[in-house]
């Protein structure tokens, strides 16, 4: 299954959380189920807050990328078109908020994201953080559709 941020324009893929383009980054791939959008990923030891757990700004940047991908994703489903269509629809964030929940320990954890409203060029997204079964994060960003010649030369 294609994930979001395979159909992103070469020109802004760079971004540390979901670029391809960035070879030093989390490349996350998030993709729909259902009605929400999923990405799993497992942070790295030098991700460590405390031994044993996630530093919170691992999470909130996992919470971020995947949140403007959902914000993207979203547009082209209400529109009814393919994400590979142009013009390309890429958001970044206008505000980002964070709830951590619970101490995120290190393993494979699952984000889960909906999205709450889309007005205009801007699109809410709620994001949960899961450790298996457990909760240890949410947060709710605010992302705003990027002019389409941001980010080229």
């Amino acid at each position: 299954m294609d994930a979001f941020q395979d159909h992103y324009p070469e020109n802004v893929s760079h971004c540390y959380g979901c670029g391809s383009q960035n070879e030093h980054g989390h490349q996350i791939k998030t993709h729909w189920e259902g009605d929400e959008t999923v990405t799993r990923f497992t942070p790295e030891p030098y991700h460590t807050s405390v031994p044993g757990y996630a530093y919170g700004g691992l999470i909130a940047s996992l919470i971020d990328c995947h949140s403007t991908g959902t914000a993207a994703a979203a547009m082209y489903r209400q529109e009814g078109r393919d994400m590979d269509s142009l013009p390309a629809f890429r958001f970044v964030t206008g505000s980002l908020h964070v709830d951590f929940l619970k101490p995120t320990p290190l393993g494979e954890l699952t984000l889960r994201g909906t999205v709450k409203e889309i007005k205009g060029r801007k699109v809410v997204v709620e994001c949960t953080v899961f450790a298996g079964d457990v909760a240890t994060a949410r947060g709710e960003v605010v992302a705003v559709q990027m002019p389409e010649t941001f980010g080229q030369s």
